[in-house]
């Protein structure tokens, strides 16, 4: 790989501050944050280590080049003046995905067909062969076509970020774990916390709290597309690891409970957190929300409790939402978070939120309702 390239994290929507801040903390240079995305610049060895770190992105990738095109013309030309013979060998598999919003070329599969094309016409030229068999390692192209700017990019995570490795099974509704992770960090989970989920599900945010507080790379047991590429080397990818393993906090005085109506759950969360290597101060058990105790001189609660568009019909969520307030009172050392995409929450909750935060669960748009004080 290139010693500098423009490299890229693709997010969801409202985390973009998030994961500056995660790769700026890794030592990555010229971080920017846009929509939906935060650019960077390095070599291989920040390739791997944006792929180990990045608790809150979806994807690193590389970008190849970006310009405007509102015909199929202008986007044919644009990819044909890309250096793709820098990145992609003659045997080499490149499949090309993508999206389009807010773009006078609106049909992906027409874009695809486009670029692939152009893609393949600039290496037929570079390479001076007439035909590519793709027996080789996948790199695969996104593209993305955000109101007629074309951004071109080499996927090298391979399967999204959000597959840590750990939840082979999870219960009907789960939260995605880069989303998990994004509410931990907004809680300011402490190595020295105490943290409680009393929604549980298959345990994801009380997983995600763990890692946090251990300082464990969420990608160190997993393995990323670029590291099949021929241009990789190995000895990076193997250096990054072991700085990672060097890098967790072992005497970490962290604890997470769990609690869930769901008696698979429980089981789901125990062997999720033992899957992840943080089955040690996790603990799972029986238990209705409504009656949750704050015990104790502190503690951090942060839950996803179900909803009427993800589990129970509006109304019983409501009902939910009403016998929260008493059991998440106001108290000194005691903090909250609580997603939702209830537009009333905090008149059902009972009190105003201390702080309030945008963010998306897949498609449906919520609000991470913080208490602290």
């Amino acid at each position: 790989m290139q010693d500098r390239m423009t490299l890229c994290v693709s997010c969801l929507l409202g985390v973009e501050g998030l994961v500056a801040r995660e790769l700026t903390a890794q030592g990555c240079a010229e971080v920017r944050a846009e929509n939906g995305r935060v650019l960077f610049s390095g070599g291989e060895a920040a390739v791997a280590r944006a792929n180990l770190w990045t608790r809150c992105g979806e994807r690193v990738g590389i970008l190849v080049g970006e310009y405007e095109a509102r015909t199929f013309e202008e986007l044919f030309q644009g990819a044909l003046a890309l250096p793709w013979e820098d990145f992609l060998g003659r045997e080499d598999t490149f499949p090309v995905t993508g999206s389009s919003l807010s773009s006078a070329l609106h049909s992906v599969p027409d874009c695809q067909s486009i670029l692939k094309k152009a893609i393949v016409e600039r290496l037929k030229r570079r390479h001076r062969v007439t035909w590519f068999p793709e027996t080789g390692p996948v790199h695969r192209v996104r593209f993305r076509l955000l109101k007629d700017r074309v951004s071109l990019l080499l996927d090298t995570s391979g399967d999204p970020l959000y597959k840590r490795g750990y939840r082979t099974e999870s219960n009907l509704a789960p939260l995605r774990e880069t989303l998990a992770a994004a509410l931990v960090t907004l809680a300011r989970v402490r190595p020295d916390g105490t943290f409680y989920d009393p929604f549980c599900g298959s345990g994801t945010l009380l997983i995600e709290a763990a890692l946090l507080a251990q300082n464990r790379a969420p990608g160190l047991d997993r393995s990323f597309a670029a590291e099949t590429w021929r241009e990789s080397d190995a000895a990076v990818w193997q250096q990054e690891r072991s700085r990672a393993r060097d890098l967790i906090r072992r005497d970490a005085d962290f604890t997470a409970t769990g609690s869930d109506l769901d008696p698979a759950c429980i089981e789901l969360t125990r062997a999720n957190a033992r899957r992840a290597g943080v089955g040690d101060c996790i603990s799972a058990h029986l238990g209705d929300a409504r009656r949750f105790a704050a015990a104790g001189p502190y503690g951090c609660v942060v839950t996803n409790p179900p909803y009427g568009e993800r589990l129970l019909d509006r109304s019983a969520a409501q009902e939910l939402y009403r016998a929260l307030g008493p059991v998440f009172p106001r108290q000194k050392g005691w903090s909250y978070g609580i997603l939702t995409p209830e537009e009333d929450f905090e008149a059902l909750f009972g009190r105003r939120a201390d702080k309030r935060r945008k963010l998306y669960n897949g498609m449906i748009p919520c609000q991470f309702y913080q208490y602290f004080k």
